[in-house]
């Protein structure tokens, strides 16, 4: 591994200002992927900037009306841990059980998992269909950017070498909605998704009122499958439009073949996972 300088400053705005006058730093949240990174030498910073310890990057806060503020630094198993969270967003915390095994959600964040930008994370397509927002900042101000376009190509993302992803907001969850994130792995744990899917339903009148569908590891980044939400609002919570649902997002979705599993059998998985998604999340929904 590659020399480096080590800092851990105590406030938002310190570290927004060591960021801003090194060329080559990192912030580092949990640091179970920048390390590896870096040991691998695919990252190479010269000043590696520890932002655990920043109050406004560690904060869990849900409100009824407003929703919850979720720091960038916050580690996994407070997030599953915490009651307010699996009462009003149980799949989230339900995602955040499946990252990694015990020792890693110790450290790893669901802001850093974001971050990295891996075309198969299995927070984001989650945080997808619940409609997260991305609050960042520099020295130069704050601007609020919707998760989907958060990520722009595999390993990377919007910030510029001077920003800091803060928190995540998450909408308060409507009346009657309900969510699930699915994915199919190999093995039972600690295993990379061939695919995922996430998906957010809210119910009105015997209707569909609301809908957004997100996939993961079928395309170089996490997939919004805007048309497949959008398609169904309006219409009967049938297993018919949840299937015709789920075959536009395996429309849309752009797989490679790797050792993990063929194009054809990743298209396969989408409309399987994303319509038992769906009948998960509506299940929710009947009982909320």
């Amino acid at each position: 591994m590659k020399w480096f300088d080590y800092a851990a400053p105590g406030s938002l705005g310190e570290a927004l200002r060591l960021l801003a006058a090194h060329g080559n730093a990192r912030p580092m949240a949990g640091g179970t992927d920048l390390i590896v990174q870096m040991r691998a030498g695919r990252r190479t910073p010269d000043l590696v900037i520890d932002i655990k310890k920043i109050p406004e990057l560690n904060v869990l806060s849900f409100d009824p009306g407003k929703g919850l503020t979720m720091g960038a630094a916050v580690p996994c198993y407070k997030v599953y841990h915490d009651t307010a969270v699996r009462k009003a967003y149980p799949s989230l915390a339900d995602v955040t059980s499946i990252i990694g095994g015990t020792q890693i959600q110790g450290r790893a964040s669901v802001g850093g998992n974001l971050c990295n930008a891996s075309p198969s994370a299995d927070s984001i397509p989650l945080l997808i269909a619940l409609g997260a927002r991305c609050r960042i900042a520099s020295v130069r101000g704050e601007r609020i950017v919707p998760v989907e376009q958060f990520c722009t190509a595999p390993g990377k993302n919007v910030l510029e070498k001077d920003e800091i992803l803060v928190s995540l907001q998450i909408p308060a969850p409507a009346d009657r909605s309900g969510a699930k994130y699915l994915r199919f792995i190999p093995r039972n744990e600690m295993d990379i998704a061939v695919v995922g899917a996430g998906v957010n339903i809210t119910l009105s009148n015997g209707h569909i009122g609301a809908a957004r569908v997100a996939l993961s590891a079928v395309a170089p980044i996490p997939l919004f499958v805007k048309e497949a939400g959008d398609w169904l609002v309006g219409k009967a919570p049938t297993e018919d439009n949840l299937r015709q649902a789920a075959e536009m997002a395996k429309a849309a979705a752009t797989p490679i073949t790797d050792m993990r599993g063929t194009a054809e059998y990743r298209k396969h998985l989408c409309a399987v996972l994303t319509r038992r998604a769906l009948t998960g999340a509506l299940e929710e929904a009947n009982h909320a």
